[in-house]
């Protein structure tokens, strides 16, 4: 057997474990350990749980507050060992994924969190860590710690874990979805990517980088293709219905605006005292504004359909009334060659006064109308030259696909046919779990 590294993960997890042990020791908190890698054995060959045991016992931690969940193999034994880590009595419990996932209510007193090793599925981090990330723990703040070894194999587990996590969350978000994935929950490396990763192969390193690089390059790419098709719908369709309505509006209110300013005209030279240039109210003709909002007011007695009804007509524009059944509102709508609606209330002359300040507000939508043609127009033009600009990083994005395509034939990764180094499962073979011979360098 090798020697002991004091730098190796399970040092640093042993000194971690202990100082929260020592820190929680009047409160009597708890801490879990996951540990996919490795099990307890009977036959004394070596195994990172009886190893980390071993060190913290040292460190001067009460064997009987250590244990593990294998141990726990019925039902009636799980409940009894999670009652004592509720109450403390036991206080540092080492499990794996499987066996320590949903179910595990042991949140009470739970300080610590360690992730030894990374587990094959984004669901695995996230079961780990919702076993004290809970409802009913009794600390407003807790640790979750993950232990990572500099060049080796974590890195590479890590970034497999990061490529599933992206795939699941674009399918989830619906944000640039891919179509396709290659061994999306992959159990099994091949052998030559063992051997790249044990032999410690310089391009093993250059690949993952790649990888990433070329996920992004490729997340990048779909982004500017999806915005492009976007811009074509908006440029096809959008864009030309929305710069005919506006055309038609602006014609429409350029007929209302012109008529309303020939009866403004015909007022002023006909002007009375009262200046008022009269409102016809179901055939009647009123000279004085009270009387007309007072005749409108009585038209609307009565009425409850949404549906508007001619009462009548002022300053060349018709007037029809309606009910607002769910605002409970009468409105009276001016109709030229568009149609002009403001809401009625319970004053007479007020609501003469609301339907000439509509009237009078039809040259600024004139010009409002005006404005978005002009910025339509200009959106169509710039679509245009958007749709035009290609990916500016396709050059790159296909340099490093190829060389992506070297390295995969260099290592010999570009292929599935090889043989799966397989997981073996902890117990169910419903919920596979890996194990390997750990050994501390």
């Amino acid at each position: 057997m090798l020697p002991d590294d004091e730098g190796s993960k399970v040092s640093a997890c042993a000194d971690n474990v202990y100082r929260h042990w020592l820190d929680g020791q009047e409160q009597r908190l708890t801490q879990l350990v996951f540990c996919d890698l490795s099990t307890p054995k009977a036959d004394g060959s070596f195994n990172v749980y009886d190893e980390l045991r071993r060190k913290l016992v040292e460190k001067g931690v009460t064997a009987e507050e250590i244990a593990y969940i294998h141990d726990a193999n019925t039902e009636a034994k799980k409940r009894e060992l999670f009652a004592k880590m509720r109450n403390g009595q036991v206080r540092v419990l080492l499990g794996s994924t499987f066996k320590m996932g949903a179910g595990t209510n042991v949140q009470t007193k739970l300080i610590a969190l360690h992730d030894l090793d990374c587990p094959w599925r984004p669901r695995d981090l996230e079961q780990r860590s919702g076993r004290i990330v809970r409802q009913g723990n009794q600390n407003s703040e807790v640790h979750i710690f993950r232990y990572v070894t500099e060049n080796t194999f974590d890195a590479y587990l890590y970034q497999t874990l990061e490529n599933k996590q992206r795939f699941i969350s674009q399918i989830m978000t619906s944000k640039s979805p891919v179509r396709s994935a290659e061994d999306i929950d992959e159990t099994a490396l091949s052998y030559a990517e063992v051997k790249a990763l044990a032999t410690g192969n310089p391009y093993i390193k250059e690949k993952m980088d790649l990888d990433i690089q070329v996920s992004k390059l490729k997340l990048l790419k779909a982004n500017h293709l999806s915005q492009r098709y976007a811009l074509e719908d908006r440029l096809l369709k959008l864009l030309p219905q929305q710069i005919k309505s506006t055309a038609e509006r602006i014609e429409g209110y350029e007929q209302d605006v012109a008529m309303y300013v020939r009866a403004k005209a015909t007022v002023q030279e006909n002007a009375d005292e009262s200046n008022f240039p009269g409102m016809v109210i179901k055939d009647f003709t009123y000279t004085e504004r009270t009387a007309a909002g007072e005749a409108l007011l009585d038209a609307c007695k009565g009425m409850t359909s949404p549906d508007p009804q001619a009462v009548g007509s002022y300053l060349g524009f018709s007037l029809w009334l309606s009910f607002d059944s769910f605002h409970k509102e009468y409105k009276v709508m001016l109709r030229g060659a568009l149609s002009h609606t403001t809401t009625l209330g319970a004053d007479a002359g007020g609501n003469i006064t609301r339907i000439n300040n509509t009237l009078s507000d039809l040259p600024a939508k004139l010009e409002h109308a005006r404005e978005q043609l002009v910025t339509l127009q200009k959106q169509m033009g710039t679509a245009k030259e958007q749709i035009e600009t290609p990916f500016e990083k396709e050059q790159e994005l296909q340099t490093k696909t190829a060389r992506l395509s070297e390295l995969n034939a260099l290592l010999n990764m570009d292929k599935r046919e090889n043989e799966g180094v397989d997981s073996v499962p902890d117990e169910e073979p419903a919920a596979p779990e890996r194990k390997a011979a750990y050994r501390e360098r």
